[in-house]
């Protein structure tokens, strides 16, 4: 009796030390997917602040460059395309939507640089106050947008390690915890650009 008494309570704390075990990592698992999806909502954030500065930035080269209809028309095309476009926490585990979204804040990228190239054929515009400040709100918002990716893809990969490292996978894959995607960098931009004057 006394030997069934003891096996029992060693089962009893072995399987109070498998729940606690599976209750913490659970929890640490928890704890990164709440920082991926922080991090994803300060992406979110600084690519609004890009969105809400091109109407101002639109509308004063508007008045100088009047001619520049296409430029100004592909800019306010590709905001309205990429701020269509959102990403849920939930739609991050699906790699097929996060390079959707990319693609559209890529065609933005690529419709703002050629803006700003069309802007260097009017000296009077690039001496404009108000021109200068929305160019360097823009500029400082394009590297807020770099070092958010960076964050949110350090994150990522913190939480997709410990997705995969052995033993808290087994706990990962029982609760339904799925990958992130990763931000990528856009097609063709491991080619430098070729600068001629």
């Amino acid at each position: 009796m006394r030997a069934g008494l003891i096996a029992l309570i060693v089962i009893v704390v072995v399987i109070v030390g498998l729940v606690g075990w599976a209750v913490s990592v659970q929890n640490r698992l928890v704890t990164l997917e709440q920082d991926v999806n922080e991090k994803w909502a300060q992406v979110q954030n600084v690519y609004q602040r890009r969105a809400d500065l091109i109407p101002n930035l639109v509308e004063t080269v508007k008045g100088f460059a009047a001619q520049e209809r296409t430029v100004l028309t592909e800019v306010t095309q590709a905001r309205a395309s990429a701020t269509s476009i959102k990403l849920t926490p939930e739609a991050l585990n699906d790699p097929q939507a996060m390079a959707k979204f990319q693609a559209a804040q890529n065609q933005l990228s690529g419709a703002l640089s050629r803006l700003l190239v069309t802007v260097e054929r009017y000296p009077e515009l690039k001496s404009n106050q108000n021109f200068l400040t929305l160019q360097s709100q823009l500029e400082g918002t394009e590297n807020r947008i770099t070092v958010e990716r960076q964050r949110y893809n350090t994150a990522v990969r913190d939480y997709n390690t410990r997705l995969r490292i052995f033993p808290g996978s087994l706990v990962a894959g029982m609760m339904g915890f799925k990958p992130k995607a990763f931000f990528e960098a856009a097609p063709g931009s491991e080619t430098a650009p070729k600068v001629k004057f």
